[in-house]
């Protein structure tokens, strides 16, 4: 039986809302909005809405996709509104609402900044940085109660909270913990068995047969991410055990507003340049079904999860490990975040220092052929039923079962918007510089062409 709260939350209407597409392939935030609204369905009646596209359904709670004049009835619905990114930003009126705000801030989008937007040159990386922090800035402002990933985490954005002047009298003398505030609520584990249909990897992917030796990349490869460390200790491993074979999950994210990543191409390029493409390394350029991708953990011999040190790394919850003990997947991951201290005291796997191919190729050769593989993956299996999405939950269920304004409502309410609505118009306007230069670029590609080509 789930180990949920056992008290219904009554007449509350739950309205989560997504920044992300909910469909069949989803990444990290509509994953974590569409877990959310199956166990609070079981308590409360929930509606959950993409302000960008929707074709889910489920017989629980509604599903939906709305733009600003939807959005607007579904909050009137509403006693609590749940949601996190770009929600609070792209219809700034939510903040002036006198509805019971959810923030979720699990991702601390300006530090994924930092790396993401890199792409986007210097002026807009600054300027995106710069965003992601107002948008941030933003919710904390006004939410009546946060939620974010780990005990870290929530002392980052306690800093934050205090900083915008959220950490009060009337907050402290409602509760000294402040966890009427903020609390932690990671991302959960599947309560489902883990059950396999069909082969996702082995003899599905030409060139990785039933004894292969399957290292699995279990999700998008991003900036902040580190493949190309893998992808060489890959390369000097088989040198040896040939049977190996390192395979990526997803490379093209499910929301098109998402762009490849500079990352994701400088890794296909070095497994062509080290002539390991389709031998010894593979990559699903799609994306994977999230109903699906159980088909292809059970599939792995190991997950592994490769990162730099810095700063993102630090405050980062990988969604990806919790698919990795769900599957009770051995695990072998950099130091630096979260999960590190946890693989290494509950015997999960291995944890190697940043960008050590040495140590990695150790790593994998020792959790492959010689370490008690039965060991490690009950130890994954026991510690994940700890993280499952029924426990994680519980703070959230809790608040929803009697929803309140935080202590310091009238006054969070009242804070003038300052920057943000001249912030939003900034970014409108850096948007259509950018689109306006790339719409010259191609003219002048185009015109070469015709030119070339004596048109």
């Amino acid at each position: 039986m789930p180990d949920s709260p056992a008290d219904p939350l009554g007449a509350q209407h739950v309205l989560i809302v997504s920044p992300d597409t909910l469909g069949r392939k989803m990444g990290g935030p509509a994953i974590r909005a569409w877990e959310m609204a199956k166990r609070l369905a079981a308590f409360a009646p929930v509606r959950l809405v993409s302000v960008k596209e929707a074709t889910l359904a489920h017989e629980a709670f509604e599903v939906l996709s709305a733009d600003d004049d939807e959005l607007r009835r579904q909050v009137a619905w509403a006693d609590v509104v749940i949601a996190q990114g770009e929600v609070f930003t792209l219809h700034p009126w939510l903040n002036e609402t006198d509805v019971v705000i959810v923030a979720d801030v699990y991702d601390p989008l300006h530090l994924e900044a930092l790396e993401s937007a890199r792409d986007e040159g210097p002026e807009g990386r600054r300027f995106l940085v710069g965003y992601c922090v107002d948008m941030l800035s933003t919710q904390l402002r006004r939410a009546d109660f946060v939620i974010c990933a780990s005990e870290k985490q929530r002392d980052f954005w306690l800093g934050h909270l205090g900083a915008l002047g959220r950490i009060s009298p009337d907050g402290y003398d409602d509760d000294h913990s402040l966890r009427n505030l903020i609390d932690v609520v990671p991302f959960g584990v599947s309560d489902d068995h883990p059950s396999q249909t069909r082969h996702g990897i082995r003899d599905a992917e030409d060139g990785i047969g039933p004894d292969d030796k399957v290292v699995l990349w279990g999700g998008g490869v991003y900036n902040w991410f580190d493949p190309l460390t893998l992808i060489r200790a890959v390369h000097q491993l088989t040198r040896r055990r040939p049977e190996v074979k390192l395979y990526f999950l997803g490379m093209t994210y499910p929301n098109p507003a998402v762009r490849e990543s500079r990352m994701a191409v400088e890794a296909v390029r070095l497994a062509d340049e080290l002539g390991l493409t389709g031998t010894q390394v593979f990559f699903n350029t799609g994306w994977t079904d999230y109903d699906d991708r159980i088909n292809f953990l059970l599939d792995a011999d190991v997950g592994v999860s490769t990162h730099f040190d810095h700063i993102e790394t630090a405050f980062s919850f990988r969604t990806r490990i919790l698919d990795y003990l769900w599957a009770g997947l051995p695990i072998i991951a950099t130091d630096g975040d979260a999960f590190a201290p946890m693989i290494r005291d509950n015997g999960l796997g291995r944890v190697v220092p940043a960008q050590d191919v040495g140590a990695l190729v150790a790593a994998l050769e020792e959790v492959l052929f010689e370490a008690d593989g039965a060991a490690l993956r009950e130890n994954a299996r026991a510690f994940g039923r700890t993280m499952s999405w029924d426990r994680s939950l519980r703070p959230l269920i809790e608040f929803c079962r009697s929803p309140r304004h935080a202590a310091d409502f009238s006054a969070a309410l009242g804070l003038p918007p300052d920057a943000h609505h001249l912030r939003h118009i900034e970014v409108l306007e850096a948007k259509i510089l950018q689109l306006d230069d790339e719409l010259n670029q191609t003219r002048e590609q185009l015109s070469s062409a015709r030119r070339q080509n004596g048109l």
